[in-house]
């Protein structure tokens, strides 16, 4: 069998240079539910050029998409695609955007791949082996108090009642936090150190999957927002480089 790894990072560097042969082309976009939730022909493409590959390589897997939804396979072997992560921003041509690929068996992700591929950034790992930026290693923040952090997270403009108001405390206790609109590229920063913690609410398993397990590669720490047991499929994450996970899971704990 290839080696998934392999297979994810040749294929999430396929997918991001034919985003960008899209960034400066006029779009064809629609919403897929609320506003803001846009698909383009991009997301199309760049998710059609994944499965194409990721079936030729392991086409008894079962894939799961952001746009095309689950083609089935065994259910043991699983992958997790988000063809563009941060749609909006791609729209405008604002570089916060990537490829998000990740690989599962017996209900474990084992390896996972975030590009961001205006920046030529391939943030990879496989589980039990470590985490890597174009092939050097990462590891997360050493900063020790929440006060001294700068964090970000990411919600949807229809939520803002509840998110935004945890954007209000946490704005009041970190040193920072941020808004990009690309969770899986969070995710990656904060694997880099860049970020010293992260948190959103209502995602799917290919917006966490793959920089999920980044993060934990690089030495830092994953739950649910209330510090529990990360799934995947959990609909919430908190990630941070460990050293101030527990006072993010009391802030965001607090009754609002």
């Amino acid at each position: 069998m290839p080696d998934p790894l392999d297979v994810a990072i040749e294929t999430a560097r396929e997918a991001g240079a034919l985003l960008l042969e899209y960034l400066h082309r006029p779009l064809n976009s629609t919403q897929k539910g609320r506003r803001a939730d846009l698909v383009t022909d991009a997301d199309r493409a760049s998710e059609r050029l994944i499965i194409d590959r990721l079936r030729k390589d392991f086409p008894r897997s079962t894939i799961v998409g952001e746009e095309g939804g689950t083609r089935a396979g065994v259910a043991e072997e699983r992958w997790y695609v988000d063809p563009l992560d941060g749609t909006t921003n791609f729209t405008h041509a604002y570089p916060c955007f990537a490829v998000s690929i990740a690989y599962e068996r017996d209900e474990e992700v084992c390896a996972g791949v975030v590009y961001a591929p205006f920046y030529q950034e391939m943030f990879a790992a496989e589980r039990g082996a470590g985490a890597t930026l174009n092939s050097r290693q990462l590891q997360v923040s050493t900063v020790e108090h929440l006060g001294d952090a700068l964090v970000c997270t990411g919600f949807h403009p229809a939520d803002f009642a509840r998110n935004g108001e945890y954007f209000r405390v946490m704005s009041g206790v970190a040193q920072a936090v941020r808004r990009d609109g690309s969770a899986a590229l969070d995710l990656a920063a904060v694997a880099a150190g860049r970020f010293d913690g992260f948190w959103e609410f209502d995602l799917s398993a290919w917006d966490v999957s793959a920089g999920a397990l980044i993060v934990r590669e690089a030495g830092g720490a994953v739950s649910q927002i209330d510090g529990g047991r990360f799934h995947v499929d959990g609909r919430a994450i908190l990630a941070t480089n460990g050293r101030i996970h527990d006072e993010m899971v009391g802030v965001l704990s607090r009754p609002l």
